[in-house]
């Protein structure tokens, strides 16, 4: 597989040596996960209620436990208890319902991919069934919806990204391994750009990865973002795409060494900003694993997207899942560019 890496006087035109980071506080927050001990809580994606937006749903992983869902007031309107689930992701795939697909690590040897399909009025997870994830470790997760059907990208512990082709057309989901990509080290976050077909991967140490998402295509990838302790910091965890248009709008990435949360401008991935969440009258987020953001109106708190992300400490509570308004990001950004 090819590896293109941009130059160095490139990665360092592309980030200042000085980014600022402007603060915003959490609407809200999930319940914490039934997990006390340790780091549990870990990855969030949302679904949005397009009649009803202060009825959408966030799913969340509790990595030593299993699958939660949440109404935007945080309380738990369901929990499947299917053990060691890292990341989560789901798709609307029209009259085949929402689709929640969890990386499941049961198993370190054989990763696998649990379905379900969410219910959306009663907030609840059907149970479909599993299929693989390729083999070793499962991490990371992130779906496509494209003419074939859908795609999800598992991505192992070990570097190797294993593009899966899933039918749900069956009794039981089934799934077809139709390419295979790696990068060199540990890997988790990733997120699919349908628009552009390009598909983002983080390797936790070295940056940012983009390769071409459809199957038929060589498996090649280009650093579009480096770890250069300066606008991202190792360990790169979360990826999440805001989009706008055609081809524009922001991937954000968790930058867990340092707290905080990296926004790139699409599609030319330039850096256009950063942000932290302190404490108000929520706690603050450090050592962010998995983050979600999603645009349109979610009610008067998140009229403008709502960003979810995972909280490593919420003590002297278990970890749990901060819900804050993208309109505040963006506020917040403005300010920020506006006092340089």
């Amino acid at each position: 597989m090819l590896l293109t890496i941009w130059s160095a006087a490139a990665l360092a035109a592309a980030a200042p040596p000085s980014v600022p980071t402007v603060e915003v506080t959490a609407r809200g927050e999930t319940a914490p996960v039934a997990t006390a001990q340790g780091d549990a809580a870990d990855d969030p994606a949302i679904w949005r209620n397009p009649a009803r937006p202060g009825e959408s749903l966030i799913v969340g992983t509790d990595k030593k436990a299993g699958l939660y869902v949440y109404r935007l007031d945080g309380k738990v309107r369901d929990f499947a208890a299917a053990g060691r689930l890292n990341n989560v992701d789901l798709i609307d795939m029209g009259a085949a319902g929402v689709i929640v697909v969890a990386s499941d690590r049961n198993d370190e040897a054989q990763a696998k991919l649990q379905v379900w399909r969410l219910d959306t009025a009663a907030a609840k997870l059907q149970p479909l069934g599993a299929v693989t994830g390729g083999a070793g470790e499962a991490y990371g997760v992130c779906l496509l919806r494209d003419a074939a059907g859908l795609t999800a990208f598992s991505v192992l512990k070990h570097g190797a990204i294993v593009q899966v082709r899933i039918v749900l057309d069956g009794a039981a989901p089934t799934g077809r391994i139709v390419r295979t990509m790696q990068l060199p080290t540990q890997t988790e976050g990733c997120v699919a750009d349908p628009r552009t077909g390009t598909l983002y991967v983080g390797e936790e140490d070295r940056g940012i990865w983009a390769f071409d998402a459809r199957e038929d295509r060589p498996a090649e990838a280009t650093l579009v973002a480096t770890v250069d302790r300066a606008h991202l910091f190792d360990d790169v965890e979360g990826l999440a795409l805001m989009p706008v248009g055609r081809n524009g709008g922001w991937l954000i990435a968790s930058s867990q060494g340092d707290n905080a949360y990296a926004l790139f401008e699409l599609p030319s991935m330039k850096p256009a900003g950063r942000f932290r969440v302190v404490a108000g009258r929520f706690g603050s987020t450090e050592e962010t694993d998995g983050i979600a953001v999603m645009p349109g109106s979610f009610g008067k708190d998140y009229p403008a997207g709502l960003f979810v992300a995972q909280d490593g400490h919420n003590q002297p509570a278990p970890q749990n899942f901060k819900l804050v308004s993208w309109r505040d990001v963006l506020a917040a950004l403005r300010k920020g560019r506006a006092r340089r």
